[in-house]
């Protein structure tokens, strides 16, 4: 008997896990946990592949219900996230955009775009912590921003330029990624 379970062991955890992804009380936090390992640090976009804002005229509304113009940051280095409370990889960024958010938040300007409801989004960034806003969108977003993917990150340059265009989750904390957005800072 020891030794039928000693072989059948690999057997039994692959069921559990099976299991424990069948059941939707344990699948999102096992998502969020895979997210978590496998999220890399982002990389720039090819200068050659890289497009350019096709317009700033965009009207956000934060939970406060104050009217927010997305113009008022050109010239500025930007970053805009499309996420959702409900969306494991995008759950499982935002401790590094937290920490990153942090350290930046005087120098770079931080859009967080959810199609949700400001008292969800509002509650669910309480209960975890984190003291960034989320953004809900008035008009339609500029080309080539798209968030239909959940989560995408744009970082956009002063002069316009999307510089890194991320689908999936990444660490936004990486020193890679705080290199990157420390030299687009300096230029």
């Amino acid at each position: 008997m020891k030794k039928l379970f000693k072989n059948q062991w690999s057997n039994i955890i692959f069921i559990v896990i099976i299991l424990a992804m069948i059941i939707p009380q344990t699948r999102k936090p096992i998502q969020i946990v895979v997210n978590k390992i496998f999220a890399f640090s982002p990389s720039a976009t090819d200068e050659e592949d890289r497009k350019e804002l096709e317009t700033y005229n965009w009207a956000l509304e934060k939970a406060s219900g104050k009217r927010v113009d997305f113009a008022e940051s050109k010239g500025k280095v930007i970053i805009v996230n499309y996420w959702a409370t409900w969306c494991p990889p995008c759950i499982a960024e935002m401790p590094s955009f937290q920490e990153l958010y942090t350290d930046y938040k005087d120098e770079v300007e931080f859009y967080f775009i959810s199609g949700e409801d400001h008292e969800t989004t509002n509650n669910f960034l309480k209960r975890k912590g984190y003291r960034f806003s989320s953004y809900r969108m008035l008009s339609e977003d500029p080309k080539p921003l798209d968030g239909y993917t959940l989560p995408s990150t744009y970082v956009i340059d002063k002069n316009g330029t999307i510089v890194v265009d991320k689908k999936g989750a990444a660490d936004w904390n990486s020193q890679n990624f705080r290199n990157l957005l420390n030299q687009l800072l300096a230029e």
